[in-house]
């Protein structure tokens, strides 16, 4: 975006960062906003990458308020069983994406997402019979795609 207007006064905008103060239940935060600002109002523009910071900021407050991981945590989690982020995915849960997801602070971790990384984090070996019942999920009439990170059913076979 080049030399954007206010769309209030006509005056040129310039890029800037200023706080912003999000509110999700009784917690709020306050963090620094980039995005294009008027002199002359109170408008903004702002772009997709700039809104990756609001999203961030709020999915971090949810977060915090419901009890759930913080993107850091299930990092470190992961790292510290060594799985990569797809390979967490297909094992723990979420898709081959997911952790991918979770660890930028684009995706929530669900609750139950939360409580298996707490778990494992506390019982690494434990990750072992999740890696039993996947390889026993996988040989009773399953096939592994590599491509597209699912599973497909016999079913799903025989209506090719």
């Amino acid at each position: 975006m080049t030399n954007p207007v206010c769309p209030k006064t006509g005056a040129p905008m310039r890029r800037d960062v200023r706080p912003m103060a999000l509110h999700y239940k009784a917690e709020s935060v306050t963090f620094d906003m980039p995005g294009w600002y008027c002199d002359s109002s109170d408008e903004s523009i702002h772009t997709g990458e700039d809104m990756k910071v609001s999203d961030r900021m709020l999915n971090l407050l949810k977060v915090r308020t419901e009890g759930l991981l913080e993107p850091e945590e299930i990092r470190r989690i992961r790292k510290k069983l060594h799985l990569t982020q797809e390979a967490a995915g297909m094992l723990i849960g979420g898709g081959p994406r997911a952790f991918q997801k979770y660890e930028s602070g684009d995706l929530l971790p669900s609750r139950a997402i939360s409580s298996a990384l707490t778990l494992l984090d506390h019982e690494p070996g434990a990750l072992t019979i999740l890696k039993g019942r996947r390889n026993k999920g996988s040989g009773a009439g399953f096939r592994e795609s590599t491509r597209y990170g699912h599973r497909q059913g016999a079913s799903s076979r025989r209506n090719r």
